[in-house]
């Protein structure tokens, strides 16, 4: 009697693990996908919130608004407020009185760091959406 090797029943579910992670990745946590494609001039006076490390300010744009953190001179942290648990709900979140949690009390019951949108309080188990940013000093980049 010949012997089969083992090695298709390691390779599909290995394949199969792969291809269900990259269509989650896809998805974006369930918020809609939103076109994002706009600059700020960072020393304009509106935007004097983002002078420093630390600050933030909300602006206009991706599914419910978003969130734009200065983690430091040269880097910065754009993400949208449409709460990643139950996104049909449409929960958006508010940045707290600590400064560096953005949170949602009376819709989706969950926190996230402002530092990279990570979860840090459920029933969330997806932090919140990330555009990409770029600066070149002066103006900041905000864009998907």
């Amino acid at each position: 009697m010949p012997i089969r090797p083992s090695f298709p029943k390691i390779l599909i579910p290995l394949l199969a693990g792969v291809l269900f992670l990259a269509c989650r990745k896809e998805q974006q946590g369930g918020v809609p996908l939103t076109t994002v494609d706009f600059q700020i001039n960072v020393n304009n006076p509106a935007y004097i919130d983002l002078a420093v490390p630390g600050g933030w300010l909300y602006l206009t744009g991706g599914s419910l608004g978003l969130i734009v953190y200065r983690k430091s001179m040269d880097e910065f942290v754009a993400m949208d407020r449409h709460c990643t648990y139950q996104p049909a709900e449409l929960c958006k979140v508010f940045v707290d009185e600590s400064e560096v949690i953005a949170r949602d009390t009376t819709c989706c019951g969950s926190a996230f760091l402002l530092l990279d949108g990570s979860v840090t309080e459920g029933p969330a188990a997806l932090g919140l959406q990330r555009y990409n940013t770029n600066f070149n000093g002066t103006t900041l980049r905000i864009f998907n």
